[in-house]
């Protein structure tokens, strides 16, 4: 007589049409807002009648948009900004977060830096501009030292808020164990200042972007901004309304795919209660 055999339990698989339907509902939210918007562009501008000089009508813009696009325009512009902002993000990364996080350690450091970095966060950016253009002229250098400034302070004061959330305890422990500076950064200050230093990239690039499509209209011969300001020289309003979109769909889709999750997998993955709003 044989034994019975074990019956293996049942292996839960997760539910499809639940995921299906959390995606599908987060795209309705998500395009639902730019779709209406759009509707109600179409309808006010023929409503009214406006001539395309005043406003355009959406499919002006998409006419414009598609000679951008076949022109080459487009990718030339969308290039050279995307590079500004990238090296404008990195060297704002390399100096920002050492200088945040020695001041989140030092009480002392904090007590001497903190009015100077309040006073220039109301300067930070666009105020900068004509100061840049005599420094380094018209051109990437200027754009970029903007992107920099622009996102160098919300990254230093986040970096710095994020060491003062660390526990005390922890700070104590590896000091009496004898850790040092070095691996005390790497490995306790870094990480304990993580989530809150990628909640400040993500605001501080907002900060840079904005800079960067001011600077451009002004110090640049290349870019979204300096496009949108060619556009205005000759009355060509869809031309401004289309590099306007990108410039606003560009942000918004770094924003929700790319630096909103970011901040959500570091807030959870550091140990947080949970993942902040985005």
């Amino acid at each position: 007589m044989t034994a019975p055999t074990a019956r293996r339990p049942a292996v839960r698989r997760p539910p499809r049409r639940r995921g299906l339907r959390s995606t599908a509902s987060g795209a309705l939210w998500f395009f639902g807002p730019l779709a209406a918007l759009v509707a109600a562009w179409a309808v006010a501008v023929s409503a009214s009648g406006a001539p395309m000089r005043v406003f355009p009508q959406v499919t002006d813009v998409l006419g414009a948009l598609g000679e951008l696009w076949t022109s080459g325009d487009l990718w030339r512009h969308l290039g050279a900004s995307l590079r500004r902002t990238g090296i404008g993000m990195a060297l704002a990364l390399v100096t920002a977060l050492p200088f945040g996080i020695a001041l989140g350690a030092s009480r002392v450091l904090s007590a001497f830096f903190l009015p100077l970095l309040r006073f220039s966060v109301a300067l930070a950016g666009i105020a900068w501009i004509p100061i840049a253009t005599l420094w380094f002229g018209y051109g990437d250098r200027a754009v970029i030292f903007i992107v920099w400034n622009a996102m160098f302070f919300a990254l230093t004061y986040n970096a710095m808020l994020g060491v003062r959330q660390i526990p005390t305890e922890l700070l104590r422990a590896a000091r009496s164990l004898g850790t040092g500076r070095l691996r005390m950064f790497w490995e306790i200050l870094l990480p304990g200042a993580l989530p809150s230093i990628v909640t400040g990239l993500r605001v501080g690039l907002g900060y840079g972007w904005r800079g960067l499509v001011a600077a451009e209209i002004i110090a640049s011969n290349a870019g979204l901004g300096y496009a949108l300001f060619q556009a205005q020289k000759y009355f060509q309003t869809d031309v401004i309304i289309a590099s306007m979109v990108i410039i606003g769909v560009l942000w918004l889709l770094m924003d929700r795919l790319l630096l909103a999750p970011l901040e959500r997998r570091t807030v959870e993955r550091w140990g947080m209660t949970g993942a902040q709003g985005t």
